[in-house]
């Protein structure tokens, strides 16, 4: 019992500096207005301080700290599954794929003709990834050969993506697909908090729920089913959870790189390897550094040309491209 209770404590920090994190953001923006009249605004007030509270401030805390958690357990879940230190959204090219069937929806004008249409292709996209590695996986592929795959899966879907944006015609649609490339929580609104959130929730629960059959396939396959795990069921519902809650993540802020990779890697050595131990508060860390970084956006370009997938990126590669020396040197 001893040894879980430092964690829990650690879990409860990490929520707790999230929170605080979606808070700064809240209370940051182009417009002064001073937090008593947000905070009264966002609990029943009326006028230009309510509107700013819930149609803009609200929506784009909110989808921080949802972004971020789905994207650091679906990093922790699929570095368990494969067995492998650089598998992660983005890196797989789940994120990619997911960008890809937000960019294709945008493009044919599925996201006219309803708002779920752009969260329903980017699922799509990452559950497509997602699938090929999973058979890759099956078929035995190991740590270097899925690596490889996950870029070149990643390429093609930024190659058809830069394909869609030569050939828009619609100015605008081209404007909204190169912000889904460089990723952006601004000019969210209530609306997308609503579509990504449930999708996000499902996909984390559906992570947890693989999270025991995940710790016995650290022992192999064989061991895992000897142990009566179905990993048929396990590797499923770790591929269907990462679609949905990177899916939805990717829909409501474009590719946001990099938070899936990094972040289990800081957590491991307050929480162990064990990925049952790590997908929860990968959760709280992944939405710890999304909100951050927004705050981060926020503070040093007022204006937000620079955008929150851009910051994740120029955190992340460092780590990396550190981690991958690191890989080699223990090899």
């Amino acid at each position: 019992m001893s040894t879980l209770l430092p964690g829990k404590s650690a879990s409860y920090l990490l929520a707790s500096a999230a929170i605080l994190a979606a808070a700064m953001s809240f209370f940051l923006g182009p417009t002064h207005i001073a937090p008593k009249e947000l905070l009264d605004g966002l609990f029943g007030g009326h006028g230009i301080a309510a509107i700013v509270a819930r149609e803009i401030r609200l929506p784009r805390a909110g989808l921080a700290l949802f972004v971020g958690a789905a994207l650091g357990a679906s990093g922790a879940a699929l570095q368990g599954l494969f067995r492998n230190p650089l598998a992660s959204p983005d890196v797989t090219g789940v994120t990619s794929c997911a960008g890809l069937g937000a960019v294709v929806a945008l493009y044919f004008g599925f996201a006219a003709l309803s708002p779920a249409l752009l969260p329903a292709f980017a699922i799509l996209g990452a559950l497509a990834s997602a699938s090929i590695l999973f058979v890759l996986a099956r078929k035995g592929a190991g740590v270097m050969a899925l690596v490889l795959a996950g870029v070149a899966i990643s390429s093609l879907a930024v190659a058809l993506t830069a394909l869609a944006l030569t050939f828009a015609a619609n100015p605008y649609a081209m404007a909204e697909m190169v912000l889904w490339m460089m990723g952006s929580l601004k000019d969210r609104t209530l609306t997308d908090l609503a579509f990504a959130a449930p999708l996000i929730v499902i996909g984390i629960a559906l992570l947890l729920s693989a999270a025991r059959g995940l710790d016995a396939l650290t022992l192999g396959e064989e061991a895992a089913r000897s142990l009566g795990i179905d990993v048929t069921s396990v590797r499923m519902r770790v591929v269907l959870g990462v679609a949905l809650a990177t899916g939805a993540a990717t829909a409501a802020a474009g590719a946001v790189s990099f938070v899936g990779l990094v972040v289990p890697h800081l957590l491991r050595p307050l929480f162990g390897y064990r990925p049952a131990q790590l997908i929860l508060p990968s959760a709280f860390g992944g939405a710890l550094l999304v909100a951050a970084s927004d705050v981060l956006v926020r503070s040093i370009d007022p204006s937000e040309q620079l955008r929150l997938g851009v910051v994740t990126a120029m955190l992340g590669a460092p780590f990396f491209f550190t981690l991958i020396l690191k890989l080699r040197r223990e090899a």
